[in-house]
């Protein structure tokens, strides 16, 4: 299968990419975000992935064929999905980026053809809580609710408070693959932290600070722009 196309993005739509490790809470930021403002979109790689194959788009249909014989999605398509996005967003809106660009080739896809990135956000959290708040993630398999052991403990140990279902570890919470995550973040993605800095519009907030004061912070940075 050959990658599509994809060309300048004319919509001025804004993007804002979301950095941080793994277990940072960069989607649970975005999301809580975005369920409070109509003009806010969080966009992360697996919804675009999702959203292209459930929409029969020419990027969704390559992308299935790629998945379903185990392989990874070139740049190019996930390039192409973010085109289609903002291409159907409102101009005055503001896209939160989860998980694309994943390194330095990427961005300069996203660069290549256009995209109005306003703002890089970096929530930093060291690599020792970010073990700690892994380890402790639950998830119920039926309902798809997540828990924390400690932070967010069900009421019912190890079940879920939702449907009854008996709470499960998923692989990629298990020590070793966050090891493997965290190495993966620290090669491949960390080096974009510099990349915004360098241009100019990166900014860091404090991962520690509590989810309200982080989601706070973030939004006053989001009317700042």
């Amino acid at each position: 299968m050959r990658a599509p196309k994809y060309g300048i993005i004319s919509n001025v739509m804004n993007i804002v990419i979301l950095l941080g490790a793994p277990g940072s809470g960069k989607g649970t930021v975005a999301g809580k975000l975005a369920a409070g403002d109509s003009r806010l979109k969080h966009v992360s790689s697996g919804d675009l992935l999702r959203g292209a194959i459930a929409a029969g788009t020419q990027a969704g249909i390559e992308a299935k064929g790629y998945m379903e014989k185990g392989e990874l999605v070139p740049d190019a398509l996930i390039a192409a999905m973010i085109k289609d996005v903002v291409a159907a967003g409102d101009a005055g809106s503001t896209m939160l980026l989860d998980g694309f660009p994943r390194n330095l080739a990427q961005a300069g896809i996203l660069d290549g053809i256009g995209a109005n990135v306003r703002a890089a956000v970096l929530i930093d959290v060291p690599d020792e809580i970010i073990h700690d708040r892994i380890a402790g993630r639950r998830l119920c398999p039926k309902c798809k609710a997540g828990y924390h052991v400690r932070n967010f403990p069900p009421k019912v140990e190890g079940v879920c408070d939702n449907c009854g279902e008996k709470l499960v570890v998923r692989k990629d919470d298990n020590p070793e693959t966050v090891r493997d995550r965290l190495e993966v973040y620290h090669r491949q993605t960390e080096p974009l932290v510099a990349y915004y800095r360098d241009k100019g519009i990166l900014n860091t907030l404090d991962g520690m600070a509590g989810l309200d004061n982080i989601v706070e912070a973030f939004g006053k940075l989001l009317a700042g722009l």
